[in-house]
């Protein structure tokens, strides 16, 4: 490669780079300048270090778009990519600042890098069209978070969800590995586009497959999806609020977009179909049926639970099953309900897990016994967590609504001839109307039950207000206006050539 080559490469890599220098800048400030202050002023420098090279990553995305695709799919630049790591960086924001005004370890510049860390892989995730590259982008994203959900070592509840955490992702990168590794062997090409070239036929080999079902199982664990979320109840609930938050938002954005990614261009030829009495062998059998799982066990294990967050992971359990129908229908109309709604789930999660940890902090538990009275306690709070639940059930006109509206509609036009996934869309109204009842139930402990005789009052710090004040007017603004964002996507994904 010439000079001129590395450095058109090195533009292309920009944001990715100002985030690693933020990693280093942010360990060195921590080892050498602040090693001695108090942890306080210490979270507080390191955020501010941190949301500053977020700010410029997002910045020359935004000053300098670019379009271009090097090494065949190594790294794929498009106004699609850009959009969705400018979304994954401000999540990345809000995932930091949520830490300022917590305290479970002394440890606070490694625990930004590794924040930091996670959010790059991500951004070279939804960057690649590549296998090798996707495989190495989710163990760096993958690795961060192991070590980010074991960070409170005060709890041991921590380390247990970390270390089944990492065991079932372990299992599942090697079912990923695999895969990839078919799919390599079969279509001699790492690049998502021959790789779809090479299986287009009148019919399935087994070995590929194989290879789908592989890949598949190793995506359906990044997404929590039936029955590869075994450790989700225990990560939510045991991590550090802020690392359930980052997990629960960032990396589910990262997670279906490069799902959507693999299967649209690297699967194109081996649909197949899912629709009733229109049945054809492919990965969209294979979905739809993860999807209907989902929906039903992440709704229905919810109503028994007793821990906001493990409610929020059964929640997101069943909201991986509502998503998987943006990606059924592979057109670029499902791909931006997709990414609209994956967006704005996790905005809504994330605000959800910042007033959790405001409250876990200052009560001690994230039982629903902890929220009652709420409402009297800490007024602006409960509105917050008002808008983020009846958003989460699909209540309009907030975003979740839309969300949800934009992929039933893109899942009952996949196949029209057939219906559509008409039997699957029944299956995901049902479970949202079911959900709408566990949501109710927070939203009565905080509004309607009594609070404690010795409740104290619950009071949030400027920064959490202002934090979750911004992700509550985000939710009503991309609800009340949703072609605020849905336009940007479409337009991103027709010049993406989707």
């Amino acid at each position: 490669m010439t000079g001129a080559g590395y450095m058109e490469l090195l533009k292309l890599v920009a944001p990715e780079s100002i985030m690693v220098l933020t990693v280093l800048g942010v360990l060195a400030a921590d080892l050498w300048g602040l090693r001695g202050e108090e942890l306080p002023f210490r979270r507080s420098m390191g955020a501010i270090i941190s949301c500053s090279g977020c700010a410029g990553a997002i910045g020359w995305m935004l000053v300098a778009p670019q379009q271009a695709n090097f090494a065949e799919g190594i790294l794929v630049v498009d106004p699609l990519t850009q959009l969705v790591k400018v979304a994954l960086l401000v999540l990345t924001v809000c995932a930091i600042l949520i830490t300022v005004d917590t305290d479970f370890t002394p440890h606070t510049g490694e625990y930004f890098a590794l924040i930091l860390l996670a959010a790059v892989g991500m951004m070279f995730l939804v960057s690649s069209e590549d296998i090798l590259m996707i495989f190495i982008s989710l163990e760096l994203t993958s690795l961060s978070l192991y070590i980010l959900t074991a960070f409170n070592k005060r709890q041991a509840k921590s380390a247990e969800a970390a270390l089944k955490y990492f065991l079932f992702g372990g299992m599942a990168a090697a079912f990923t590995l695999f895969g990839l590794s078919l799919l390599y062997g079969f279509s001699g090409s790492t690049s998502l586009g021959g790789i779809a070239d090479a299986i287009k036929g009148p019919r399935l080999d087994p070995l590929l497959v194989a290879a789908i079902v592989m890949t598949l199982i190793g995506f359906g664990f990044k997404v929590a999806a039936v029955p590869f979320h075994l450790w989700a109840p225990d990560v939510y609930e045991g991590a550090p609020a802020p690392s359930a938050a980052f997990i629960a938002s960032g990396s589910k954005v990262a997670g279906l977009v490069v799902l959507a990614k693999v299967v649209m261009i690297g699967f194109k030829g081996a649909e197949g179909s899912a629709a009733w009495h229109g049945y054809l062998p492919g990965w969209v059998p294979v979905l739809a049926v993860l999807a209907g799982a989902s929906m039903v066990v992440g709704n229905l294990a919810a109503i028994a639970q007793t821990s906001v967050r493990r409610l929020l992971a059964y929640s997101a359990i069943a909201h991986a099953g509502y998503m998987l129908l943006g990606v059924l229908g592979h057109d670029g109309q499902s791909l931006a309900a997709l990414i609209y709604y994956v967006i704005t789930y996790a905005l809504t999660t994330l605000g959800a897990f910042g007033v959790v940890a405001v409250v876990q902090e200052r009560v001690g538990g994230d039982r629903l016994s902890d929220f009652a009275g709420l409402s009297r306690r800490a007024p602006f709070l409960s509105f917050c967590m008002l808008v983020f639940m009846l958003s989460l059930a699909g209540i309009p006109p907030l975003a979740g609504f839309f969300g949800k509206f934009y992929v039933f509609a893109a899942a009952l036009n996949s196949d029209p001839k057939n219906l559509g996934l008409l039997w699957l869309v029944i299956v995901a109204l049902g479970m949202s109307a079911v959900s709408l009842y566990y949501y109710l139930r927070v939203l009565k402990q905080i509004y309607v039950a009594e609070p404690a005789a010795d409740a104290i009052p619950v009071r949030a710090s400027v920064l959490s207000r202002v934090v979750l004040a911004l992700l509550s007017l985000a939710v009503v603004v991309l609800g009340c206006a949703p072609n605020l964002l849905i336009d940007k996507l479409v337009q991103a994904i027709r010049l993406a050539g989707f």
